[in-house]
């Protein structure tokens, strides 16, 4: 069954970090629903013209479905534009279940996350050879909340690299429980609408996250990734690129 609905990450922000099918399927897509307060407008004027264009920042999941279902079923080409990746943090999973309901065949296109843009932005790798191996993707309790085994106090006794989406209405508490895990000193890039014309992006200590939260008059859109990758990574390198370090490609079987 070919898929009427798509449902597409926009990436971080710039349009020319869309992926290759992201931009394809706006380009063809005979109704765009898009998050308006999120997406870059510049990614929606893609679309082609008579393409329709439906706003979602006023409308609850609900209302954004109903047009979704209603255009689908009556044979337009849908595309519902997230930012970043719809599997990220984008309610995807309600969105394909209403639509598998109905009968609606759905594509999801994946775009570049925040984190990935905030670390290209600083020239930055998440996992240095000794020093940190594993990236954790999170966000702080707030108002939804979080399952208590994927609590903030249990992630970062991980020492990983912490991305938190979401968290910078909740700063000073998730700094303090930061601190109970990382050193004050721990580097923290705070990252604003990064790729976007006015981005704003940072790297400060631990200690000083949430002071620089409010300087800044952070409360959305905002990204912090929290590791000691971020420190000078001095000797450390990856043993897949060592000439002491034999694989199937080079030289041995392992």
């Amino acid at each position: 069954m070919t898929a009427t609905v798509q449902i597409v990450g926009a990436g971080p922000g710039a349009p020319d970090l869309l992926t290759l099918r992201a931009a394809r399927a706006i380009e063809s897509a005979q109704v765009l629903v898009w998050t308006d307060s999120l997406v870059n407008p510049q990614i929606a004027a893609l679309a082609p013209p008579g393409c329709e264009s439906v706003r979602t920042s006023t409308l609850t999941l609900e209302e954004v479905m109903a047009v979704v279902l209603e255009r689908a079923q009556a044979g337009q080409r849908v595309v519902r534009l997230h930012d970043g990746d719809p599997c990220l943090y984008g309610a995807l999973q309600e969105q394909i279940c209403r639509l598998a309901d109905a009968g609606l065949a759905v594509e999801v296109v994946p775009g570049l996350s925040a984190y990935q843009a905030t670390a290209a932005a600083l020239g930055a790798e998440l996992t240095i050879p000794g020093r940190v191996q594993t990236i954790v993707l999170s966000r702080a309790g707030g108002r939804t909340g979080t399952p208590e085994r994927e609590s903030l106090a249990r992630l970062a006794a991980l020492q990983a690299s912490l991305c938190l989406y979401l968290s910078a209405r909740h700063v000073e508490e998730v700094q303090g429980e930061l601190l109970q895990h990382y050193p004050a000193d721990t580097p923290v890039a705070i990252g604003y609408r990064v790729s976007w014309p006015d981005q704003w992006l940072t790297v400060v200590p631990l200690e000083a996250m949430a002071r620089v939260s409010r300087e800044r008059n952070l409360i959305r859109t905002t990204l912090y990734v929290v590791s000691p990758a971020l420190r000078d990574a001095g000797g450390a390198r990856s043993l897949l690129y060592s000439a002491s370090h034999n694989h199937l490609f080079r030289g041995g079987a392992e």
